[in-house]
């Protein structure tokens, strides 16, 4: 058995990364992010932030930079607490992707659109939108 798995290593060993991670299923960025507004998570959500990005919040459009942006999703929270969110339709592919949700939060409901970009180092969230429903 052992020599079976030091073969398998052996030859998957030669093979470029690239070859490998296109076997594998892609993950969807939406899961954590997703997570991260459920439980009104600032700081986890802000890392996924682009250096600088769009927040549409409630018809306030700002272009600002991660640690602007961090700040005015923390007071989002703190003035409407979540309650529950989910990812209600997902589109797009690389470089592009966005995925709409529906939040709970404060007694109101809001429609939130995320757009993903991947980029080299990752994926960073380049817009989110969050319109009363």
């Amino acid at each position: 058995m052992r020599a079976v798995f030091l073969s398998i290593v052996s030859v998957l060993s030669f093979l470029p990364l690239g070859a490998f991670a296109a076997a594998l299923p892609e993950q969807d960025v939406f899961v954590p992010i997703a997570k991260y507004i459920q439980n009104g998570d600032s700081e986890k959500l802000s890392a996924w932030f682009d250096s600088n990005l769009e927040m549409d919040i409630l018809g306030t459009v700002n272009v600002c930079s991660k640690a602007q942006a961090k700040q005015i999703i923390k007071d989002f929270f703190a003035n409407n607490s979540p309650k529950s969110f989910s990812i209600t339709h997902r589109s797009g592919k690389p470089p592009m992707r966005y995925g709409i949700g529906s939040l709970s939060a404060g007694g109101n409901k809001f429609r939130v659109t995320i757009f993903v970009k991947t980029q080299e180092g990752g994926n960073f969230i380049q817009q989110i939108r969050i319109e009363r429903e």
